[in-house]
């Protein structure tokens, strides 16, 4: 859409981002933002922390410059950039702390983004971005084909070119990428891997803004108790089942698939071998994004669930106050009628509807009708080599939650506690990272386990290719239930 002066004019004076890049401390700010946040992916701070390292900082640029430059505190700093109206850092309190903690708004993240291109000086790829856009419209026009017939037919021309690349390898014609076409694909990962842990923040936003809207229509709701449940529900279901939801729990499912992890690993560590990408491999960095990816992730995770449980909080105190106000009703309608039993009325003071059967016979019931059987068909169409292989966000490990359970009670049936590392000495692990989630998992909703977060355990295993690896994590403990507490 062309862009309408008025419309400008207002972003200017009121669009965080613009005011940012139009500030006097600008280049204070985003360095200072840059170095604490991005450059190690922290996603948040507390207040302590904030003020120490911007103390340093400033310090550190006060020292040759003239004496008046940057006069203020460092806690006065962050009080302005966190201030209703700058909005460049998200002041927060997280659960169980009484500091606040700092974090990147997504306002900031996307300047942020933006000055790395004004400091990039490496050629523009075109070609890589002109297949990006090729398979992005080839993949939507396949996808949308209900046509069984030209379904077929685009797998068979897909199925001959493959064959005639096959051939042309056999016979010893195997065509590889030069440096230009290497240093630009991956140039173009870089900057997609980056702006993706950027994208993190402005889901969390998301997520907040569907909160508060939720909290905003129950607040000022005046209808039915189950009306309101009703939205509640569906406020509830908005958070997990909007675009933004739905998208980040498919990727969430696809990254913590050990598969996918391993592929990743694997990928990384063999393009960082290859010569062409010369000083590209200096970002040791970029070699382990995917876990950046999994522990911004992680976070977002956890901001939906934490939505979650406090909207219900939130719900069950106005269900409380309602319930105590409609005592309060019913004890006063109680002393009026105490104090009236002497002054019974005269006359007719209430009368009562003719009272009539209902006459409901057997056939006038509906019969049962089976709902209709859907068949789930997922088609992953694959282009060529450097199509993503999307099988992978299907082919997911499930579980077998039941079986842990029954671990930990055999376990316990030995003693009155267990951790989870001498569990899995005893009954070693056969899906490897994502049972120990599960053990997590349960740890958190069993009331009888605890986490020590002051010692550390380590659990080890091999996967399917005899790969031996280990994770090191907070001490779980299961303990027995008491005989009490199982009457």
């Amino acid at each position: 859409m062309p862009f309408d002066f008025d419309a400008l004019s207002n972003r200017r004076r009121n669009h965080p981002s613009w005011r940012l890049m139009a500030a006097d401390n600008a280049p204070l700010i985003l360095s200072f933002l840059d170095r604490v946040f991005r450059e190690e992916n922290v996603r948040q701070i507390d207040e302590d922390e904030m003020v120490m390292r911007l103390e340093d900082y400033l310090f550190s640029l006060r020292d040759g410059r003239e004496e008046d430059s940057f006069p203020r505190s460092a806690a006065d700093y962050l009080d302005e950039w966190s201030a209703p109206g700058k909005e460049w850092l998200r002041k927060f309190y997280p659960d169980g702390s009484d500091i606040p903690h700092f974090d990147l708004t997504p306002a900031t993240e996307r300047v942020l983004q933006w000055i790395d291109g004004l400091f990039s000086h490496q050629f523009i790829g075109t070609e890589s971005r002109l297949n990006t856009c090729f398979d992005l419209l080839r993949q939507i026009v396949q996808g949308v084909e209900k046509d069984k017939d030209v379904r077929i037919g685009e797998l068979e021309e897909q199925k001959k070119a493959i064959d005639r690349q096959i051939s042309r390898i056999a016979s010893g014609d195997v065509p590889v990428m030069d440096e230009r076409q290497i240093r630009e694909r991956f140039l173009q990962f870089r900057r997609t891997a980056r702006e993706l842990l950027g994208d993190f923040r402005a889901v969390d936003n998301h997520f907040r803004a569907l909160d508060r809207e939720i909290r905003e229509d129950i607040a000022t709701w005046e209808g039915e108790k189950g009306e309101l449940l009703e939205e509640f529900f569906h406020g509830h279901d908005a958070i997990e089942h909007s675009d933004e939801g739905r998208s980040f729990q498919a990727f969430w499912d696809f990254i913590m698939a050990p598969d996918a992890q391993e592929e990743l690993s694997a990928q990384l560590d063999r393009i960082y071998q290859l010569e062409e990408l010369g000083d590209l491999r200096d970002d040791q960095r970029l070699k382990r994004i995917h876990f950046d990816w999994m522990e911004a992730g992680g976070q977002t995770q956890g901001t939906v669930r934490r939505l979650s449980r406090q909207l219900r909080r939130y719900l069950d105190d106005r269900a409380f106050w309602e319930n105590r106000r409609i005592i309060e009703i019913l004890d006063s309608i109680e002393k009026k009628a105490v104090g009236m039993r002497d002054e019974s009325p005269g006359g007719t003071w209430m009368s009562v509807d003719e009272s009539k059967v209902r006459v409901a016979l057997p056939m006038e019931q509906s019969l049962y009708t089976p709902s209709d059987t859907v068949e789930l068909v997922s088609r992953i169409e694959v282009e060529d080599q450097e199509t993503v292989d999307t099988d992978k966000l299907f082919d997911l490990v499930a579980v077998d939650r039941e079986r842990l359970q029954r671990n930990i009670d055999r376990a316990l049936e030995q003693s009155e506690q267990v951790t989870l590392a001498v569990l899995l000495e005893s009954y070693p692990l056969e899906q490897g990272l994502t049972e120990v989630l599960t053990y997590l998992l349960m740890a958190e909703e069993s009331p009888t386990a605890t986490v020590d977060d002051s010692t550390r355990e380590t659990v080890q295993w091999s996967d399917p290719v005899g790969t031996h690896r280990r994770a090191r994590l907070a001490r779980i403990i299961f303990s027995r239930r008491s005989s009490h507490g199982s009457e």
